[in-house]
């Protein structure tokens, strides 16, 4: 037993995939070729790929909104675990990204529950309540630029219905957010997008620390 959360070391993370992870043939590859490309690290880990299916099973969700959409893998592991009516509603800026993702959602039949908004993600989300989609979404995820995470929140907060759940990724930053020696714009940002999250009384809270640490807020 122990009072605190392990130490994730390279064997005990190889023993946590082989003895949980049921990732398909789809995101696999997906993952393969992202991990060729230089901004490889901004692939969520599929470990938590598969937490973040395992969270929309038990809400039932049917509705999801993505700040951040990269290659496309978070959305797809999201897409495919919903009802046939369900859609995820994706935001990002770039087309070299997307042109990826899009490729293995055609690949995997969920094309048509993945609808993508290609434009400044605050745009994007700010479209979406003008058309009156507040508290139209189950569950958000925000992956994006940090230094934006504190107005995402807010965009999202309230897209989401009473009861939704959003989850930030990053907040613990490869550990910088706890490191005197750094102090560069996105880690700042960080720090700041967690106080305000601890403080914020319309959600409850969870830290886990799953990848790069994953932020879950319940809106209440």
């Amino acid at each position: 037993m122990t009072n605190r959360s392990i130490q994730m070391t390279e064997a005990l993370h190889a023993y946590v995939l082989a003895h949980s992870l049921r990732e398909d043939a789809t995101l696999h590859a997906l993952r393969e070729e992202t991990s060729a490309l230089p901004e490889r690290n901004m692939q969520i880990s599929p470990e938590q790929g598969q937490f973040m299916q395992l969270l929309l099973r038990v809400m039932g969700a049917r509705r999801c909104l993505e700040v951040g959409t990269f290659t496309g893998y978070s959305a797809l592991a999201m897409a495919q675990v919903l009802p046939e009516d369900g859609q995820v509603v994706t935001c990002d800026c770039s087309e070299e990204w997307t042109r990826i993702a899009a490729r293995y959602w055609q690949q995997a039949g969920m094309q048509t529950r993945i609808e993508l908004r290609l434009a400044r993600a605050a745009d994007s989300l700010e479209a979406l309540l003008s058309e009156g989609q507040a508290g139209g979404f189950d569950f958000a995820f925000i992956d994006a630029d940090k230094s934006a995470y504190e107005g995402y929140y807010e965009q999202c907060l309230q897209l989401l219905r009473v009861g939704g759940l959003l989850a930030v990724d990053n907040t613990l930053w490869d550990g910088r957010v706890v490191d005197p020696a750094s102090a560069d714009a996105a880690t700042n940002a960080i720090r700041a997008f967690n106080e305000k999250l601890y403080a914020d009384t319309r959600v409850d809270i969870s830290m886990v620390p799953i990848g790069d640490g994953l932020s879950l807020a319940r809106k209440r």
